[in-house]
């Protein structure tokens, strides 16, 4: 059984979803770990991860839609530190996820035909996000 950690920077230009399945799925195969578990951690309150579809870009338009009509900003909230996105911001990572755990065979991650895996942003101002990968397996 081997064990490799990686930090993976990913930039942001504001709301939306950062396609990160190519970098993931190169630093995998570079581990050369045949089978194991991946697990993606988000070192962030203000962002998330999603696995979701990666064919059509109005299913990414309408999730982040979604979440624009569920989370707004100028709701009232108690929270605006750094300005009328955050709050919303937290909420919207606290209703997703901040680490998805992937299975690995062949040396790849096992993602479905129309999967990708995701950074969700839900700061209005782009940042710079650090993933944490970490996969076990032989």
């Amino acid at each position: 059984m081997r064990q490799a950690h990686h930090r993976l920077t990913v930039a942001t230009n504001g709301p939306g979803l950062v396609d990160v399945t190519d970098k993931v799925s190169r630093w995998v195969k570079a581990q050369a770990i045949r089978t194991g578990l991946l697990t993606i951690w988000c070192r962030h309150t203000s962002a998330s991860l999603l696995v979701q579809e990666n064919a059509d870009p109005d299913v990414r338009a309408d999730l982040e839609a979604f979440f624009r009509r569920l989370v707004p900003e100028h709701a009232g909230y108690r929270h605006e530190d750094e300005g009328p996105d955050d709050m919303p911001a937290h909420i919207k990572s606290a209703l997703t996820q901040t680490q998805l755990t992937v299975p690995v065979d062949e040396g790849k991650p096992v993602l479905g035909t129309w999967q990708a895996i995701y950074l969700f942003e839900h700061r209005a101002a782009p940042h710079s996000r650090e993933l944490v990968l970490h996969l076990i397996g032989a």
